[in-house]
């Protein structure tokens, strides 16, 4: 097959896979621009280098961190998180903190509740972990196992997670 040829069946494939791929950044982008005040401070995932001196902190339901949490993380919840434990398990108001839910919505507001608690180095995963797994960067189940499966949220939210296997069950 000729060169020329080559490029002309593969081109407009790759012209497709990127115009999906800049469609759901986009659509990504403008979720959280519309449902975000950005109150705290974005971190990308491609600047996360999770390490001992950053606690992360996932603030989804206790379901979804079951399907597939951050290596490490801390569930503190949404619904159900609790200030009380939070200072009681993080005593140092400087600590870094990186918190994150699903896109960053959730992170968002837990994250004001923090500053409010006077946290100081707070930051909101951007994208949250369907950005980190749409980045192909690793999460792990409940027995600290990699996987592949992150909780979808619902079938709404779940267009935006791109990369591995979508749960909406428990």
């Amino acid at each position: 097959m000729s060169q020329k040829v080559l490029s002309f069946l593969v081109l407009p494939f790759l012209l497709l896979v990127h115009s999906h791929a800049i469609r759901a950044q986009r659509s990504l982008d403008n979720t959280l621009k519309l449902l975000n005040k950005e109150t705290v401070p974005y971190i990308q995932p491609e600047n996360l280098q999770p390490n001992d001196s950053i606690v992360l902190l996932d603030a989804r339901e206790l379901g979804e961190f079951e399907v597939s949490h951050l290596k490490d993380a801390v569930w503190v919840g949404n619904s159900d998180f609790d200030p009380d434990k939070v200072l009681q398990t993080l005593p140092q108001k400087g600590q870094a903190i990186v918190v994150y839910c699903s896109i960053g919505v959730r992170s968002e507001d837990i994250g004001e509740k923090l500053q409010e608690l006077g946290y100081t180095n707070v930051k909101n995963l951007y994208g949250g972990i369907f950005e980190w797994k749409n980045k192909n960067r690793t999460v792990y189940n409940s027995q600290g196992m990699e996987t592949d499966s992150v909780h979808a949220f619902n079938r709404l939210w779940g267009r935006l997670l791109k990369n591995g296997i979508k749960v909406y069950q428990p």
